[in-house]
């Protein structure tokens, strides 16, 4: 019987992407996103054709009720679940200096970006440890894709920084408190990659990447973070709970 994957914002971006590797590697999928079924109908389709038996799991996982039916709906269609990708995300609607940003940003930002993930965890943990309680051989993991925003400050974006930096810590939470169960939880943090959320300020990493912002110098893509998820969903890291995997092309690097 094939593994189960929940990949929260699956249908497109970065998201897409690690649910494309993921069917390559064998997992069966459920796809969670905000918008109609019919209007991911490509992104569904072309999971199918790699081999996913796949079903749609529409809802907004900042509502704490429609969490909850996401996990009815694979529990109805699979009865199963391995492993949670934690990668639905928002940035501000506008960004703004942290002098003048607003509460509501905030909390917009924050709802989407952490509050969710910590909450989808506890759900899918729970669901986990019964699934380990009954076969020892089970094999769960929890993977959050965070953003070197975690830990690289941005002033005109404060509240995605403060998001991605909680992530980090509810990475390191979980993994403490799920180790007796031998089901770990990773953070994948990304930096610079090519999507939708990024495409308004194409222009301006244009520029820097051709200024040496990165060691590697490109654009990240979907599935270089695919590629990593997936390595980790698979289990290829077994010793590895609460660790930080970075796929920034080695932006981070201190560099003189």
């Amino acid at each position: 019987m094939k593994r189960v994957a929940l990949v929260t914002g699956g249908s497109r971006g970065i998201g897409l992407g690690i649910a494309r590797c993921l069917a390559r590697e064998g997992f069966d999928l459920a796809i969670n996103g905000m918008r109609k079924e019919e209007d991911t109908r490509a992104s569904l389709d072309e999971l199918r054709s790699l081999g996913a038996e796949v079903v749609y799991c529409q809802g907004d996982v900042g509502n704490a009720a429609e969490r909850q039916g996401i996990m009815d709906a694979i529990d109805a269609h699979f009865g199963r679940l391995h492993v949670l990708v934690n990668n639905a995300g928002v940035a501000p609607k506008e960004r703004k200096d942290i002098l003048e940003a607003s509460e509501e940003s905030f909390d917009y930002v924050l709802k989407t970006n952490l509050h969710s993930a910590y909450f989808l965890s506890q759900l899918a943990a729970n669901r986990m440890i019964s699934q380990k309680r009954e076969s020892a051989d089970f094999k769960g993991a929890i993977i959050n894709v965070s953003s070197i925003s975690a830990t690289v400050a941005s002033v005109n974006r404060g509240e995605y920084c403060v998001a991605k930096a909680g992530m980090s810590m509810a990475t390191q939470l979980f993994a403490v408190r799920l180790g007796e169960f031998a089901i770990p939880v990773y953070e994948v943090r990304p930096g610079i990659i090519a999507t939708d959320m990024t495409s308004g300020v194409k222009e301006k990493y244009d520029a820097l990447l051709g200024q040496g912002l990165c060691v590697q110098a490109r654009w990240g893509l979907p599935e270089d973070v695919g590629l990593a998820v997936a390595s980790l969903a698979k289990g290829d890291f077994p010793y590895s709970t609460g660790q930080v995997i970075m796929v920034d092309g080695g932006l981070t690097i201190p560099r003189l």
